[in-house]
């Protein structure tokens, strides 16, 4: 029996990786939890998530990805406003 995976799975599985590599490099001391790279990747995955619900919505998920995207759009605003002040 084969795993048949539509679109939707792969860009979930991608979002999926994208958090947890984020979140295993911040551990290991790899990235700074205010630096850019980490707030991308928690972004961009949070948004391959949110997009992997036209599979089968759910609230929950949803409002998690949805928050989670807020987060890191402030995180990634505080880091760039950062890096203006710091170049002035």
């Amino acid at each position: 029996m084969a795993l048949e995976l539509a679109w939707y799975d792969g860009v979930g599985l991608l979002g999926t990786a994208m958090v947890l590599v984020a979140f295993a490099l911040l551990q290991a001391g790899r990235l700074s939890g205010t630096g850019l790279v980490y707030q991308l990747l928690n972004l961009l995955g949070a948004v391959c998530l949110l997009l992997s619900l036209f599979g089968g919505f759910n609230v929950s998920v949803f409002a998690l990805q949805l928050a989670w995207c807020g987060v890191s759009l402030y995180g990634i605003a505080r880091s760039l406003r950062a890096r203006s002040k710091a170049a002035a």
